[in-house]
């Protein structure tokens, strides 16, 4: 019988929800709240359904493959990014089907057998799964303050760390490392390591002390930016990322790319979102009243804690001797579905106000 590589049988794998239509039937519910997975409650831009609806006009495009290169979508990147002031060329930039995919390719081009790779804990799983993957070796560093520990992280740098990861803001915590201890981590870190900023849930930070990293980019170090249109820009199921870094860096990646890894209608889809900044105002003025409510009613909820957050979900611990095994079984129950990212922490997404509601009380019910 044949066997897997000896580190993959190490690799605990990501474990999906149930559909919510299979969890409505299984417990007879008629409307389940799902805010689990940080998605978007409103959707995409109604831009980006019209270019799709106008792409299946022509069913013989179907037929086609993708345009390998996503000339377009970048096209639109380097557009959307001079209005700010940053020149960008399709060479710096590397699509992804979403930007899981281009952590994979980065450690595919930069991680072999007893590598290092250097991320936080609790952070995104998939960093350290890739890694293992790989036959690297993931080097996880606690939390410090519920934020990435820059100074722990540095102290682990060995001569066979090639790669650190950085989610800022971090999921599952919601927190962010400010741009004084992301300068003053750049400034001490040796040459010749790659930063994989995964900023997946940058359009939602309101914070001035967010860290500008395409600065660094400019001043030509070695960073790849991650950036996702699964989020914000409320295109999760169609898989569509990207990474900004230097020539030479975005070169080495595109050797082992997929030729056509991101579709044509998640192309399609993801130019017409970035050009739609009204909607995209909308969904994080929505975040921030979301945020605002449920801050005021965990805020009247005594022996929990709370994460204030820079993304579209909260980080929730809760009383002792509360699991969040229960909690899950207990929301799932009144029709919401949460995520459990610790023996007694529980993420919420922030959703529309009827489902943001809906949290609450079912919360409420199971403390009581």
């Amino acid at each position: 019988m044949i066997k897997p590589l000896p580190y993959i049988e190490k690799i605990q794998p990501y474990i999906p929800g149930k559909p919510i239509k299979e969890v409505e039937r299984e417990l007879g519910i008629k409307r389940c709240y799902k805010l689990a997975s940080n998605e978007n409650p409103l959707g995409p831009s109604p831009r980006v359904v019209e270019a799709i609806k106008d792409f299946l006009s022509t069913p013989e495009e179907l037929a086609r493959y993708p345009e390998g290169s996503g000339y377009y979508l970048k096209d639109a990147l380097c557009e959307a990014f001079e209005k700010r002031g940053i020149k960008l060329t399709h060479d710096e930039i590397i699509l992804g089907n979403g930007s899981n995919e281009l952590i994979d390719i980065a450690v595919k081009t930069y991680i072999g057998p007893g590598d290092e790779a250097i991320m936080a804990k609790p952070s995104f799983i998939v960093y350290s799964m890739s890694v293992t993957s790989q036959g690297g070796i993931p080097k996880e560093v606690s939390l410090k303050d519920w934020k990435h520990d820059l100074e722990g992280m540095l102290k682990e740098v060995t001569d066979r760390t090639k790669i650190i990861f950085i989610s800022n803001p971090n999921n599952p915590t919601g927190t962010m490392n400010d741009k004084t201890e992301f300068a003053t981590f750049m400034e001490a870190l040796p040459e010749n390591i790659l930063v994989i900023m995964d900023e997946a849930y940058y359009e939602y930070v309101t914070s001035s002390e967010y860290p500008n990293s395409l600065d660094y980019f400019l001043k030509g170090r070695d960073i790849l930016i991650l950036r996702t249109f699964s989020k914000a820009y409320g295109l999760a199921s169609l898989r569509i990322g990207y990474g900004i870094g230097r020539k030479d860096i975005v070169k080495d990646m595109n050797r082992i790319r997929e030729p056509f890894n991101t579709n044509t209608i998640a192309q399609i889809a993801a130019e017409a979102a970035l050009k739609d900044e009204i909607h995209l105002k909308k969904v994080i003025e929505l975040n921030e009243q979301g945020k605002k409510y449920l801050y005021s009613e965990l805020n009247k909820i005594s022996n929990i804690a709370y994460l204030p957050t820079e993304t579209n979900f909260i980080y929730i611990k809760l009383p002792q001797g509360k699991s969040s095994k229960d909690a899950f079984e207990f929301l799932i129950k009144e029709g919401v579905i949460v995520r459990p990212v610790g023996p007694e922490e529980i993420r919420v997404t922030i959703g529309l106000p009827e489902e943001n509601e809906a949290f609450i009380s079912a919360f409420n019910k199971f403390l009581k």
